[in-house]
């Protein structure tokens, strides 16, 4: 028995061993084993790097469906991190927001917001992925927002 539970430990460190990316500044992305979809299972810092944690952001239009809310909210943050001298690609976690859609049966526009996202990470020119949950929530402050978004990111 002690054996099979070795070998099964071997194993699944093998495969994390070879599932995730390390870059330059240090930081481990850990790919979800056996899946493209664009975030990161797990994502470790080094102990030299600087967390930087940013308040909700929301979109800069309060139309739109949420694919264009998820794009303003997604360059909004872009312009944040550029005063602070990071990028997207700095950015290792994400918190979604997404208000329960009218039209949808008052579902959240999972498929929108997605739409919105994949045009900022897991990119050619923008391969980093964040680890990211995703929550449906009944309000936002404006009722015309759909999409609130929190973002960290590291500063090697």
């Amino acid at each position: 028995m002690t054996r099979k539970l070795l070998t099964a430990a071997t194993l699944l460190s093998t495969v994390l061993f070879v599932s995730h990316v390390q870059a330059a500044d240090g930081v481990i992305r850990h790919k979800i084993p056996d899946s493209d979809f664009p975030i990161s299972l797990a994502v470790e810092i080094p102990a030299s790097a600087t967390v930087v944690n940013l308040s909700g952001a929301v979109p800069r239009i309060s139309d739109g469906d949420t694919e264009a809310q998820t794009v303003s909210v997604l360059q909004s943050i872009e312009a944040t991190l550029k005063s602070l001298n990071l990028a997207m690609k700095d950015v290792i976690k994400m918190q979604v927001f997404l208000v329960g859609d009218s039209a949808k049966a008052g579902k959240m526009d999972f498929e929108g917001f997605m739409k919105g996202y994949t045009q900022f990470f897991g990119t050619e020119d923008q391969p980093n992925l964040p680890t990211r949950s995703v929550f449906q929530v009944a309000g936002l402050a404006n009722p015309d927002w759909l999409v609130e978004i929190e973002v960290t990111a590291v500063r090697p």
